[in-house]
């Protein structure tokens, strides 16, 4: 096994459509609007970011920063979104490194608090995260959970 690697997209734009279609192939979001995120982070348009985990040039987790994750609460930005990591790497700290990556990352561009959604409960709290309030996602018929690292 390879040695993890924490990689900001900015420090390995190459691998930009390689990330937008791995994001894609976890959450089903087009390439299309990963690749528009990753461009505005990767021409400084925004400076919020994009996180890998690479095991050798194979992406084994990863996350996004952006305005607003699907949902009604406009106000509560910006979002993580895409958290994930695969299922063989699972149970190593590869999720809260990457979290604290981009909550350590959006703080120090003064960017804070950072909201995120998820149906998870339990999981995002062991690294400082706090349930907030109930969101509508965009054309879901029930409510998801909003957390906030601050």
């Amino acid at each position: 096994m390879n040695e993890l690697k924490y990689i900001t997209l900015r420090e390995k734009p190459e691998i930009e459509k390689k990330a937008a279609k791995w994001f894609n192939s976890k959450w089903c979001v087009p390439e299309e609007a990963y690749l528009e995120c990753m461009d505005a982070y990767l021409n400084k348009e925004t400076e919020y970011g994009w996180y890998l985990c690479l095991d050798g040039e194979n992406i084994v987790g990863g996350l996004g920063v952006i305005e607003n994750d699907f949902h009604d609460r406009k106000d509560l930005s910006p979002n993580v979104c895409a958290v994930y990591t695969e299922e063989s790497h699972r149970k190593q700290g590869i999720a809260g490194a990457l979290l604290n990556m981009a909550v350590e990352d959006m703080r120090a561009k003064g960017i804070s608090p950072v909201y995120l959604v998820t149906d998870h409960t339990g999981f995002y709290e062991r690294y400082g995260w706090e349930f907030l309030c109930m969101v509508q996602g965009d054309g879901e018929p029930d409510m998801t959970r909003m957390y906030i690292h601050r």
